[in-house]
């Protein structure tokens, strides 16, 4: 594999929105008992039944541990979906995986982000994260695709969205807490968006949804739907503390223009629930030092917006809950190329993330 010391745009590669084309999606097979109840046993049933929808669509690579290779192999019983061998920590291939980037020459690269777990021992969700910290790498060596480093700059794909035409959208909680890059100031970071992801105009909203423990990833809060428009988790009620948050978020987003000088249009989508877990399922996680406690008490973030554009088809988190009709309803409205498709969310949503944070897009070749 070959690690470059240039920089994407240097180069001609940008960051695809995540509705061009798509050679096939990742994954990581669950398993880490201290953050999946049952020693990972829903959680799997869950995330086979993500890669099986997404399977209709488009291929789906999974990583998966040796241990697990004999029961992940036969539980995702589908001819689309390869298995690769590969440690790591946990599941979220989304924050560990590459972040792919495309030039208009058939080239396919990866931004190799450095990963601490959403915060290192300020505020992280386990430890060590090393072998997290290795996917993107081991990812793109399989690809046999060139990458990028960013040693010492920490980012997680599920903490940006782009648009594809040279705008960003980001949270102010996320990408400038002191527990990721503390010694950047917001024009430093911003700087190295543009040069590794070829963007031009970042949108910082304040801060992500209420109880996230990414600190406030905007991909389970804010997405672009296409260029100009975006869907926004969204609450009427004075009383959830998500009312705040929507309600900064949209004053921020009825002013900004975007790199080609749009204003937006902001689309709603109800925030289900309010969903906790229960008493048994918290209890049904290993306790260890250092990794984030569960309990009932904690509102968990779950949201529509968290969902995946894939070739042809939206597949995205339903929770039983009575707004899943609603989602879907928005999603077929906002996206009628597209078949949406709605997997259940809630064993994703106890573990600290949805369907975005399980997966990552792998861009097909363009040719211009």
């Amino acid at each position: 594999m070959t690690t470059l010391n240039s920089t994407p745009r240097a180069d001609g590669f940008r960051m695809p929105a995540e509705w061009e084309p798509h050679s096939q999606t990742w994954m990581v097979w669950p398993e880490r008992p201290d953050n999946w109840r049952l020693g990972g046993k829903p959680a799997q049933a869950a995330f086979s039944a993500v890669a099986k929808a997404i399977a209709r669509f488009e291929p789906v690579t999974v990583c998966v541990s040796a241990g697990q290779y004999e029961n992940a192999r036969a539980r995702l019983d589908d001819s689309n979906i390869r298995l690769v061998e590969i440690s790591t920590d946990d599941a979220w291939v989304r924050d560990t995986g590459p972040t792919f980037v495309v030039d208009d020459q058939g080239g396919v690269r990866g931004v190799d982000w450095s990963f601490n777990a959403w915060g290192g021992f300020d505020g992280g969700l386990y430890a060590p994260w090393q072998r997290d910290d290795q996917v993107a790498s081991k990812i793109l060596e399989i690809e046999r695709c060139a990458r990028y480093r960013t040693e010492g700059f920490v980012l997680e794909g599920g903490s940006i969205h782009v648009d594809g035409e040279g705008t960003l959208i980001t949270t102010e909680e996320c990408l400038l807490n002191r527990n990721r890059n503390p010694q950047l100031s917001r024009e430093q970071i911003e700087a190295m968006l543009r040069t590794h992801l070829a963007i031009d105009t970042v949108i910082w909203l304040p801060d992500g949804l209420f109880n996230d423990e990414t600190d406030g990833h905007v991909d389970n809060f804010c997405c672009y739907v296409r260029p100009g428009e975006v869907l926004l988790a969204w609450t009427d009620d004075p009383a959830d503390p998500n009312y705040p948050r929507c309600q900064a978020a949209m004053r921020v987003l009825e002013t900004a223009r975007d790199a080609k000088g749009r204003p937006f249009i902001v689309h709603k989508m109800p925030i289900p629930g309010p969903i906790h877990a229960s008493a048994a399922e918290c209890a049904d996680v290993d306790r260890v030092a250092g990794t984030q406690d569960r309990d009932p008490a904690i509102r968990l973030a779950g949201s529509y917006v968290n969902f995946l554009i894939v070739n042809g088809g939206i597949i995205a988190p339903s929770f039983d809950d009575p707004q899943d009709e609603e989602a879907r309803a928005i999603l077929q409205q906002l996206f009628p190329e597209h078949q949406v498709v709605m997997v259940p969310g809630r064993e994703i949503l106890l573990g600290g993330g949805n369907i975005h944070c399980i997966t990552q897009q792998q861009p097909a070749p363009q040719r211009r």
